[in-house]
């Protein structure tokens, strides 16, 4: 039994793309591109050098300029803030008097225990403060 080229090429892509699924590295998705451009040169009937050449191009053009601007796209994604990371930096409204040994602000919505980051430092109801750092349950203010 001949089996032709192009399903040779298939057989390829396919093979090569199980290992994209397990390991989950993109440039064996990019090699089984390629071998389906080969696969595509065999069905029109190009010789063994024509179909090298272009799963060779392919694949080599795929890495070359796929894989820069992914990993562009990855290393620029900036970092999502959550939890009490998402506070620091926020502004606030004091709700009842606050110094270094404690009081109450309105931050995000919500009421917070507070204290001033220095000591000499206070604060009046319906002033705007800064949140400096979350300490446990208690907002660090100033």
């Amino acid at each position: 039994m001949d089996i032709d080229a192009w399903v040779w090429w298939l057989i390829g892509a396919v093979g090569l793309g199980i290992p994209l699924v397990l390991t989950a590295m993109p440039e064996f998705g990019m090699l089984s591109v390629g071998a389906v451009a080969g696969a595509v040169t065999a069905a029109l009937g190009f010789g063994i050098v024509p179909q090298v050449l272009v799963f060779v191009v392919v694949s080599v053009a795929l890495i070359a300029v796929v894989r820069p601007i992914a990993a562009r796209h990855r290393d620029g994604r900036p970092e999502l803030a959550t939890g009490i990371d998402a506070l620091k930096g926020r502004q606030a409204v004091v709700l009842e008097r606050v110094d270094s040994g404690g009081g109450r602000i309105k931050l995000a919505g919500e009421v917070w225990s507070a204290r001033t980051l220095d000591t000499g430092q206070s604060f009046e109801p319906g002033e705007q403060v800064d949140v400096i750092e979350i300490d446990g349950a208690t907002a660090v203010v100033m």
